[in-house]
């Protein structure tokens, strides 16, 4: 592959983790991600902890896991009325992954 094609690839890593390098790039929204993976529970928390945990308001969570979910990096599982917030690194955060793999590999490659 040559360097034109591999920053053609870059690009386009670029452009699909548009969303959530926007999402995880607020520093309060990093604080709510840290909250989430720094708990014990693998069933996720639900707003009233994470605010406990962030010192936000609760409007503010609410906020700030919209972002996080429209952007594909956090799920919502409801249990009756409740909402449960956890990580979803299986996707969106992947995107991530490839795209660091990616510009590694250019630069071994190129410089």
């Amino acid at each position: 592959m040559n360097k034109q094609d591999q920053l053609n690839i870059i690009k386009k890593g670029f452009i699909n983790s548009q969303k959530v390098l926007l999402a995880i790039g607020d520093e309060t929204r990093q604080s709510i991600l840290l909250v989430l993976m720094g708990t014990d529970c693998e069933t996720g928390l639900r707003v009233g902890e994470i605010t406990k945990q962030t010192h936000l308001s609760r409007p503010a969570v609410s906020h700030h896991l919209k972002v996080l979910r429209e952007a594909g990096v956090i799920l919502m599982r409801k249990e009756g009325t409740k909402n449960f917030y956890y990580i979803n690194v299986s996707t969106e955060l992947g995107l991530l992954k490839t795209l660091m793999s990616n510009i590694d590999n250019f630069m071994q490659n190129n410089y």
